[in-house]
């Protein structure tokens, strides 16, 4: 890529997202504001596509757009300050919760189609893991109540199916 300046579509072309990513980063202040021509063109510099790129890869590495700002302006004042290990080690246990969750889920799952549940309300199999009705009808204040938010582990189901 030449040192040439690049219009909103030869910069979202280049670096593979669409024009409204592009209009939509300046906004959130991703992308500086970029100059004009007389004509009222946005004219952005060519290294626009590599922060592009980094913001893309960002994302897919799980990190918001607030995330990538912030590191994006801590690198911005040039000085290491390891925002970027401190962000990356926070994630990795962002990550790492939701993959105990997602475990405890599929457990649960597997006993469902174990135990052969046909219904949510009324399910015939002698054993079923997820009593649904029953958890429904138990008062919010409940030792057994299921928690708003994200499923922790272990879940309420699953102590109710361990225990003897």
């Amino acid at each position: 890529m030449t040192g040439a300046a690049l219009r909103s579509g030869e910069l979202a072309a280049a670096a593979g997202v669409n024009l409204q990513t592009v209009r939509y980063y300046e906004r959130r202040g991703l992308l500086a504001e970029p100059a004009r021509t007389p004509g009222g063109h946005r004219l952005y510099p060519a290294d626009a596509v590599t922060l592009l790129g980094v913001i893309k890869a960002a994302q897919r590495l799980g990190f918001t757009l607030d995330e990538v700002a912030d590191l994006l302006d801590t690198g911005r004042r040039r000085h290491s300050s390891g925002a970027l290990k401190e962000r990356a080690l926070a994630k990795l246990d962002e990550i790492n919760t939701k993959i105990r969750d997602l475990e405890t889920i599929r457990a649960a799952l597997s006993g469902v189609v174990e135990a052969g549940c046909d219904s949510l309300t009324h399910c015939t199999c002698p054993d079923c893991p997820l009593p649904y009705v029953e958890i429904a009808r138990r008062p919010p204040d409940h030792p057994d109540a299921i928690p708003p938010g994200p499923v922790s582990s272990p879940s309420p189901v699953a102590r109710t199916r361990s225990q003897p």
